[in-house]
């Protein structure tokens, strides 16, 4: 599982072999420079998910449910409703244990993928971006919250910044599948942000991160090749410029 936001990206993704994509609310961070998701609305990802899903439109999409959207059971099926129907998802993703909103919107015909640990939406109240169920008590109620998750019908369950052991006795109790990001190797997927991946969002990096590519750094030195040409009359050259005919060049000149 990776995120993608736009066209190219998520055809990268899906020739690639990625088997779901994320159109997350990471995108505020990531791709609209906010300081967190919560500013992120209903349209942006909206947007955003009617680019990725004509770049891959035979993967399966996930689109986030942002801050607020799911505040209630009415607020999350109307979103739903747009980000199935016009943005093209395949199910919805909403953060923390609302098992009512997740019957709710299951009994209207969308798939929800859960999500517990670090809910970043919610990030302030949990003590910031930190590593959640870390304690006996606080394990204790993340798996407690996962099952219910399941029972309230959920089609799997993103960890997201919990212990590898806690993880893994998740994965285990869970008849849906797990996937993690920065809860060790034991779940039953992964899933990386993609900007995260390639190297281009360096505001951060967290510790689960593994960056497969350091795009920055070859992104801005090929910008500075292209700015020296341009300013050196290099670029663009001849293999770059299109021609007149003589005969034509001639009789433009002639009329002058």
């Amino acid at each position: 599982m990776l995120t993608a936001y736009d066209y190219p990206t998520a055809k990268l993704a899906a020739e690639a072999g990625v088997d779901v994509i994320l159109v997350g609310d990471s995108l505020g961070m990531v791709v609209l420079g906010y300081d967190s998701t919560v500013p992120v609305t209903v349209e942006e990802i909206l947007h955003h998910t009617k680019a990725a899903r004509r770049g891959a439109p035979h993967v399966h999409l996930v689109a986030d449910l942002p801050f607020m959207a799911d505040a209630t059971s009415e607020r999350a099926l109307a979103a739903a409703e747009r980000l199935v129907k016009e943005g093209g998802a395949d199910s919805v993703k909403l953060e923390g244990a609302k098992t009512a909103v997740v019957r709710q919107l299951v009994a209207a015909g969308v798939p929800v993928l859960g999500h517990v640990g670090l809910t970043p939406q919610t990030a302030g109240s949990l003590g910031g971006y930190k590593v959640q169920g870390r304690s006996a008590a606080a394990a204790k109620k993340l798996l407690e919250d996962a099952l219910a998750l399941e029972e309230a019908g959920v089609w799997g369950v993103v960890l997201e910044m919990v212990p590898a052991q806690l993880a893994a006795l998740v994965s285990e109790q869970l008849q849906v599948p797990t996937i993690g990001i920065g809860a060790g190797g034991k779940t039953d997927g992964q899933v990386l942000v993609f900007h995260d991946l390639i190297g281009v969002f360096d505001r951060f990096k967290p510790r689960f991160v593994k960056r497969y590519l350091e795009g920055g750094q070859l992104i801005r030195e090929a910008v500075a090749a292209y700015v020296a040409d341009v300013r050196g009359g290099v670029f663009p050259a001849a293999e770059h410029s299109y021609q007149m005919d003589e005969e034509e060049l001639e009789g433009l000149y002639g009329e002058g």
